[in-house]
């Protein structure tokens, strides 16, 4: 798995069957809070392999509880689409299932997964907004495991030419932009603003750099329609209406958008840490020439959305105590070392961020932290899928055809009050 969400991208996923391990039958008991014995444990797209040796340590000392480890596809809606079949009908084919930050509240609402005990875990450890990510209506529904945070990248070398430093401000980016890409032969500024889970992202964290929101009380209440989520959408618009922003980045994904900043088309770019050492390798054209600093916003340092992914337990497992067992031993300091060593993924514990060893091999570090400290989750909703769909149709169609932020705020509030009069 890559440095995404949001994660974005960032994407680990659930638990599969386990060899034998067959689903419930009607009539029995919607799973077991005390029950031991095997567990699956399934990865959206495990890139760099880490994970099965995490496991294999877990496997030589709990013979009698072993893990399996089953991957699904990458792409985030098609792991989803698989969760939710499965956990829908009751199965209990999941026991673990690690989740994209932003699933936990719908989980919870539907009751798929059951709350934590959060007394057993050291969560005044982890970093303090990546906790949030995991409750719902007060309670815990899932332990965070990896998380994310967006970063601005930029041409450290066309900048020192220039006698700039990277911008602190959204004014100080798009002079930038405007004025110094151009004479480098470079576009000004991407994101990642196709009609997908990534756009949601870039909105959202323009929104909330701004002061602004998108919903409040959980999705229960619209709150888009105001001047500060109104700056944050303009700070959208405009770019792209005034060009400092490329329409080509109206088709960019996370890995479009690296890469054109890797092969040096671009001055800045919003991306999630994974970029880091891709820019950096050897094949990269902007290798030894970019630096990373947290996003601006509107008067200073911007808030990026929570990436990651968090670990729940699925309400119909069997072996409930073994899979709580399981997430004790992947949330522990260790093991967070391991994720961030061997899978180059964002740990949650706050330590980490500070340890020297560590902050040599990925000098970013405490720049993430900086990010994630000013971060907050992606939108939290029972209808999260619905919401993000509306978020994504809505502003790439204002981005697309130049649509004014008076328009574009209407329309998002409307579809969005629907969505949660539905609810």
């Amino acid at each position: 798995m890559r440095w995404k969400r949001a994660a974005g991208r960032a994407l680990l996923a659930c638990s599969l069957l386990f060899a034998g391990h067959a689903g419930a039958q009607a009539g029995e008991p919607a799973g077991d809070a005390d029950g031991r014995g095997p567990i699956t444990l399934v990865t959206g797209g495990d890139l760099t392999g880490y994970l099965r040796g995490i496991l294999d340590g877990w496997n030589g000392r709990h013979p009698r509880e072993k893990v399996t480890l089953v991957e699904l596809p990458d792409a985030a809606d098609e792991v989803r689409a698989q969760m939710v079949s499965e956990l829908r009908s009751g199965s209990d084919r999941f026991d673990v299932l690690n989740i994209d930050v932003a699933w936990t509240s719908e989980f919870a609402a539907r009751g798929w997964i059951t709350p934590v005990d959060a007394g057993r875990l050291p969560l005044n450890r982890f970093l303090p907004p990546v906790v949030d990510t995991a409750t719902f209506r007060g309670r815990l529904y899932a332990v965070p495991y990896v998380t994310n945070a967006g970063l601005l990248y930029y041409r450290k070398d066309v900048l020192d030419r220039e006698g700039e430093q990277p911008p602190r401000t959204w004014a100080e980016l798009k002079r930038l932009a405007r004025t110094v890409a151009p004479r480098h032969g470079l576009e000004g500024y991407a994101g990642q603003l196709l009609p997908y889970e990534g756009l949601t992202a870039n909105v959202v964290e323009a929104v909330q750099s701004a002061g602004g929101t998108v919903l409040a009380d959980e999705g229960a209440r619209v709150t888009v329609d105001s001047p500060a989520a109104r700056r944050g959408l303009s700070f959208l618009l405009d770019g792209v209406r005034e060009g400092w922003i490329p329409r080509r980045a109206l088709t960019f994904k996370e890995e479009e958008s690296r890469r054109a900043f890797q092969d040096g088309r671009l001055l800045f770019l919003r991306n999630w840490p994974y970029a880091y050492a891709l820019a950096g390798g050897k094949t990269s054209s902007v290798a030894g020439k970019f630096g990373a600093v947290p996003l601006p916003g509107p008067d200073g340092q911007g808030s990026s959305v929570l990436g990651g992914s968090n670990l729940a337990v699925n309400a119909h497992s069997r072996h409930r105590k073994t899979a709580a067992d399981l997430i004790s031993y992947l949330t522990s300091e260790p093991v967070q070392r391991r994720v961030l060593s061997e899978g180059s993924l964002p740990p949650v514990w706050a330590s980490l961020y500070e340890d020297p060893a560590l902050v040599r091999r990925f000098p970013y570090l405490p720049t993430l932290q900086r990010s994630v400290l000013a971060a907050s989750p992606r939108l939290k909703s029972p209808r999260y899928d619905q919401v993000s769909l509306a978020v994504q149709a809505v502003m790439h169609d204002a981005l697309t055809h130049g649509r004014s932020t008076d328009a574009t705020v209407a329309r998002l509030a409307r579809e969005l009050r629907a969505i949660a009069d539905r609810g």
